[in-house]
């Protein structure tokens, strides 16, 4: 039988606390840290996607601490029986509906975004739809706005992906709401599709490829984790921008090979060309049915954009997560078009 990862296998960094008793302002200036709560509470937080991954847990994590929520959803179809989330339609054609669906909210947590391009769907649009749903929380009397953003974006970037969320990020700063924008990397826990399909294709394939000499990090935060940060800086009135990054910087090969071995996987893991990673990821997909890596997402990864050198604002360790979770994870292939379009 393989050996399981133990906890604390990958480089670390420092952790932070969850909410700094000085939150930095996006320039840089300190801002002091306020409650959201007394008079002007409702009571009532409207999060984007409430059924969907990180959605599903800022949603617990508010219900827990005994919020109402109400989402907005595309599909209001997949509300659990007997939920007690108030659900509406996210519908951006709409939006006289939509400003009515965020009034009497005091706080919006808006995981709303789209990983890739696919058939009219694009992230030009998901920067229109984003710019819609900050312009109608605003004119809703939203006191706050949480929004969840990506590692390194910038209005530079070769990648669509990193300049939509560069983009999104200013007309948030342009709504004059306070706001805080948490920064992930990468996923994982829960039912999250990367570390999954990973070990999916590990314990089906013989062969797994890892582009290039796979140096590259990975600094991912547990899904949970996440939720805690948001719903922290949901109560602060301070306009904030934080990195929402986990404790351990594995690089991508040491990652597999932890998955390898959680799973008891015995494929061989090969180094192969970055160029060929894309076409032969794209030829999986068109098995499956979906969208395993995009050519933009690998280069993201290869450049290092999948990775920070701050301090951790999330406490769960990817490889005391793999070793915990290694039996079951991967025994089905999670498939990213079928949950989201």
């Amino acid at each position: 039988m393989s050996a399981r990862p133990s906890a604390g296998a990958f480089s670390k960094e420092p952790e932070q606390p969850e909410r700094p008793e000085q939150p930095g302002r996006p320039d840089g200036t300190p801002g002091r840290e306020e409650s959201t709560g007394g008079e002007h509470d409702t009571g009532l937080d409207v999060v984007t996607g409430a059924f969907g991954y990180s959605g599903r847990s800022i949603t617990g994590e508010l219900l827990a601490a005994g919020r109402e929520v109400r989402t907005l959803t595309g599909h209001p179809e997949r509300a659990p029986a007997g939920s007690p989330v108030d659900v509406r339609p996210l519908d951006f054609t709409d939006e006289r509906a939509l400003r009515d669906s965020l009034v009497g909210a005091t706080t919006l947590y808006n995981t709303y975004w789209v990983r890739f391009a696919h058939h009219d769907t694009d992230h030009d649009l998901a920067v229109q739809n984003s710019r819609k749903l900050f312009a109608a929380a605003a004119d809703a009397g939203v006191r706050r706005i949480v929004h969840v953003s990506i590692t390194h974006p910038s209005p530079d970037s070769p990648f669509p992906y990193f300049r939509g969320k560069a983009q999104v990020e200013r007309d948030l700063a342009a709504t004059g709401v306070p706001h805080a924008i948490l920064r992930p990397a990468v996923l994982f826990g829960g039912d999250g599709v990367l570390l999954n399909n990973i070990a999916w294709l590990l314990r089906r394939f013989p062969v797994f490829a890892v582009g290039g000499r796979g140096d590259y990090r990975v600094r991912a935060i547990h899904v949970d984790d996440l939720a805690r940060l948001c719903v922290g800086y949901g109560r602060e009135r301070t306009t904030t921008t934080v990195d929402a990054v986990g404790p351990e910087r594995p690089t991508f090969l040491e990652l597999v090979t932890a998955v390898r071995r959680s799973v008891g996987s015995r494929a061989l893991i090969v180094r192969m060309p970055g160029v060929a990673v894309p076409p032969l990821a794209g030829l999986l997909g068109a098995v499956l049915r979906d969208v395993l890596l995009t050519g933009d997402e690998y280069q993201a990864m290869a450049s290092g954009l999948a990775d920070t050198d701050g301090p951790a604002t999330g406490s769960t360790e990817i490889s005391g997560w793999l070793a915990e979770h290694g039996r079951t994870l991967g025994l089905a292939y999670a498939n990213e078009i079928d949950r989201h379009f």
